[in-house]
């Protein structure tokens, strides 16, 4: 179902106002920009959503001034020499034309302590960067079945079935009905233990829905760091071409 946003104006903040059948209104702060949104339950009043923004702003601004001097990539060129993430670290890109003769195939291989990209002339910067992203869905999907196994037999949950794909302002979501989760492919470039966070916190909304008091319990039960491997997750460089996150989020 698509939740209707509204946009308000509360002093100097554009907020993105949605309601929902939940019991706590729920701040979050949305890379890159900074983007304010509120989730509000349907019985609270105008005038109290007003009050409880107002009584973030400090929170608010802090949380937008972070992620102005967080780091960015510019656009990649997929050229020899620039720098891609994989894991969270840092790796050169090596280009290499393979010739007609050598009857090979276009492919990825870290290789040397470089991301070695073999692709046959006149390639498109567009197929270099689907190449690139083939590569990262690969190994994505190699680490994910351990780490769901892991984290839904600690809370007792079951999964049905799990997709990877692009997402523009999420690294994960999932359907408590269905039992399905689905995590953002750029989690290929953050550090392991950014998705394992990710997981948890999916598998986690399978018990309890919202952001509260009773959600936390569980992250901090099972993940003491976990708020430490967020805030990683969100300091890590965007990319200005396709940038995603939970964001920064708060509950009152």
């Amino acid at each position: 179902m698509t939740v209707k946003l509204t946009l308000i104006k509360i002093g100097e903040l554009d907020i993105q106002l949605s309601r929902k059948d939940i019991k706590n209104l729920h701040i979050s702060v949305m890379p890159p920009d900074g983007e304010v949104r509120v989730s509000a339950p349907k019985a609270m009043t105008d005038t109290a959503i007003r009050m409880a923004v107002i009584h973030r702003i400090s929170w608010i601004r802090r949380q937008q001034a972070s992620f102005a001097q967080q780091e960015r990539q510019s656009t990649r060129q997929m050229i020899s020499g620039e720098t891609h993430y994989l894991w969270g670290r840092r790796y050169r890109l090596e280009v290499i034309e393979i010739s007609n003769g050598q009857n090979k195939p276009n492919e990825v291989k870290l290789k040397s302590g470089r991301l070695k990209l073999y692709v046959s002339p006149n390639t498109t910067t567009g197929n270099k960067a689907k190449l690139l992203n083939d590569y990262y869905r690969l190994r994505l999907k190699a680490r994910v079945p351990g780490l769901l196994d892991k984290w839904s037999t600690r809370l007792g949950v079951s999964v049905e079935s799990w997709q990877v794909k692009r997402m523009k302002t999420k690294w994960g979501s999932c359907s408590v009905e269905d039992r399905r989760i689905w995590l953002n492919l750029e989690l290929a470039k953050k550090p392991i233990n950014c998705l394992e966070y990710i997981i948890l916190h999916e598998l986690a909304h399978f018990k309890e829905r919202n952001h509260n008091t009773q959600f936390k319990a569980i992250l901090d039960t099972h993940m003491p760091d976990w708020q430490s491997r967020r805030d990683m997750l969100n300091q890590m460089p965007l990319s200005e071409e396709t940038w995603s996150g939970n964001g920064l989020s708060d509950n009152l």
